[in-house]
This record gives C-alpha cells, sequence and structure tokens, in this order.
C-alpha cells in the first residue's frame, strides 16, 4: 500500500486529491495545514492521517512513499525541489510552475536526484476527454482540422480566494488555472503547439479572468481554446471538426447553464456525438475516471523505474507553460508567436 503525505487541504487538496488518494486505495498517514478549520475537516475527512503545519514538518513524517502538492501554484516550484532534495517522490497539481523555465528547473532536478515526479493533470483522464481521444483516433471524423474546447463560467462577483486574488507571477489567473488543463489536453490529442495567436483580459480579478487561444500543432491541427468567468451564456464545451464528422461534448459539469439542452446526454452511458450533417450517433461513455490517474502512480512507484511509468510526463507541463508564457507575449503585442519549449527535446 502506498502512503502518503498530503499538503493542503482547500478546495484541491480536502475536494479533489484526498478523495482520489483514497479511492486509489493509498494511504493518506499525514496532512500540512496550519489552518485550524482545516486541520479539524483533515480528523473528519482522513481519521488517523496526522495533521502538521508545514511542508518541512511534512517531509519529517517517517514512511511517506510519496508527496502530494496541492498547494497555491506560485508555491509549487519550489515546494517539488524540497520534496526531491528529501528524496521523496511527489505528484505538483498543475501547474508545475509559474513559467516554463522555472518548471524546467523541477524537472531537470529531478532527473539529477533520481527522484520520481509527476504533474496532476487530472483532466486526462476524464470520461469525457478519452471519448474525445478514442474518436480522434478512430478515424470517424476523418482528418481533424479544427479542436474547440471551451470552459466558460458565469461569475460576474469573483470568488475569494487566492486564485483569484494572486498576481499571474504568484499563481493566480485563469491562464494558469483552467489554460494549463486546456493546453495540456489539446497537446494530448494533436501533439505540441508550434505557434500561438492569444487575447487576454482582466475583467474582474487582480490576474486574467478572460482568455482566447488559437494554437496551431506542428501536426497542422488549429485548436480554439477560451476560458472566461464573464460568460453568462456558456458555448459547448468541445468541438472537434473533420472532414468526415464533428464530436461535440455539450457540458460535463454543472458549472454552468445549458443553453443547448438538445444536446444534453440521452443516459449515463452517453459521452458527446459524433455529427454528419442532421446525422447524429452518441458516443458511449468510456469506462475512466481522474482515479486512474492515481492507480497508474500506485503502479509506477512499484516499478524499477517509477519515472518511466509515471502518468504524466513532467516536461509534457513544460511545453504546456511554454504555450502559456508565448500566450502572454501574443496578447501583450497582438502577434502571432512561436512557441519555444526551453530544453525541448
Amino acid at each position: 500500500m502506498t502512503t502518503v503525505g498530503l499538503a493542503g487541504f482547500g478546495s484541491a487538496g480536502r475536494g479533489l486529491h484526498a478523495p482520489l488518494l483514497q479511492q486509489a486505495g493509498m494511504t493518506i498517514a499525514a496532512v500540512s495545514t496550519a489552518d485550524p478549520q482545516r486541520a479539524e475537516q483533515v480528523r473528519m475527512d482522513v481519521p488517523g492521517a496526522a495533521v502538521v503545519p508545514d511542508l518541512d514538518a511534512l517531509l519529517g513524517v517517517v514512511g511517506l512513499d510519496l508527496i502530494v502538492l496541492a498547494t497555491p501554484s506560485g508555491r509549487h516550484a519550489g515546494q517539488a525541489r524540497q520534496c526531491l532534495d528529501a528524496g521523496i517522490a511527489v505528484v505538483v497539481d498543475k501547474p508545475l510552475a509559474t513559467d516554463a523555465i522555472k518548471a524546467l528547473g523541477v524537472v531537470d532536478a529531478a532527473r539529477a536526484a533520481g527522484v520520481a515526479l509527476t504533474v496532476f493533470q487530472n483532466r486526462r483522464f476524464d470520461a469525457e476527454h478519452v471519448a474525445a481521444r478514442e474518436t480522434v483516433r478512430s478515424g470517424l471524423l476523418g482528418e481533424v482540422f479544427r479542436h474547440e474546447f471551451r470552459w466558460e463560467r458565469w461569475r460576474p462577483t469573483p470568488k475569494d480566494r487566492w486564485r483569484e486574488n494572486a498576481s499571474a507571477a504568484d499563481g493566480g489567473g485563469i491562464l494558469l488555472d483552467l489554460l494549463t488543463h486546456m493546453v495540456d489536453a489539446a497537446v494530448d490529442l494533436f501533439g505540441p503547439v508550434d505557434t500561438v495567436y492569444a487575447e487576454v483580459a482582466a475583467r474582474t480579478t487582480v490576474a486574467e479572468d478572460d482568455a482566447f487561444l488559437a494554437c496551431r500543432h506542428a501536426s497542422g491541427v488549429v485548436s480554439h481554446l477560451g476560458a472566461t468567468s464573464v460568460s453568462a451564456a456558456p458555448g459547448p464545451r468541445v468541438r472537434i471538426l473533420g472532414r468526415r464528422g464533428a464530436f461535440l461534448l455539450n457540458q460535463f459539469e454543472d458549472d454552468g447553464a445549458d443553453i443547448y439542452p438538445d444536446l444534453a446526454h440521452a443516459d449515463a452511458g452517453q459521452c458527446g456525438w459524433i455529427y454528419a450533417g442532421e446525422q447524429r450517433t452518441p458516443v458511449t461513455r468510456p469506462s475512466a475516471g481522474q482515479v486512474d490517474f492515481y492507480r497508474q502512480v500506485t503502479r509506477a512507484l512499484a516499478t524499477q523505474d517509477p519515472q518511466a511509468a509515471m502518468p504524466v510526463d513532467p516536461y509534457d507541463a513544460v511545453h504546456t507553460l511554454a504555450v502559456i508564457d508565448t500566450a502572454r507575449t501574443s496578447a501583450a503585442h497582438g502577434t502571432v508567436e512561436q512557441v519555444r519549449t526551453p530544453g525541448q527535446r
């Protein structure tokens, strides 16, 4: 059984990582939080787990196989290096760092230390993303030329959290939050991004809360990625256009009004539609979920080469952040920019 130390018990630590770790059969031995209310939540949600005040104390807990960093994004790079220096395998919630150079530094440090590192790109494991990937690879759409992915919310009054209150340099904003998922998904589907055009704005928060990226992949596919907190009429989540058909997924979370009820899932076993003009065919929901990420981590840690078996290559996170960095440059100058990923392999 894999024994885990969980750093942070906020919306990510409590809401995502702890339940998934438990579902995957891992043992959460200790949780770090300095907040008394969250410490009490740990005692309720994870009976038997020790509560320690910070990462230094967590790294001192004997017998940990893995550290999971569910802390604010601006701390990820430095804290990951602490875990690597301690010789403990680490899962870092996305983003790995606030920019690609810092992320590459963490990846290089892991390689030098011989300690396993992976990044929590949990959305790769959603049944909806798996359905999109399987549909693309099936050839049913023919040659794909455009991929649209929207993550649109209606929050004219922003939440009072670090994500909304922190600057981009400190890890705040929608580019480092939602767009890191979206770029990762696009690259998983269609390969590395070659050029980016971006439009970015901060309408209600300190860092950006409204962003659009047009990413041209080296494969020739163009991904249109749009995330905003100020859309009163959210558009369909995914639309993938091919020469023979289209894959369309309306919503896969209860995170906004569904203004296209005709596109709703017919039943729980369905996961989007394949369209060919007026004809549409439901896509069967794959047997997949975010817990698969931690199941793969468990299996990786039991192998002779844990790094090679990890579910997400951490260098993927470097490329994702290089796309985000390039998007900032594009938005500042109104230009199409070439993506240059540091340490490119």
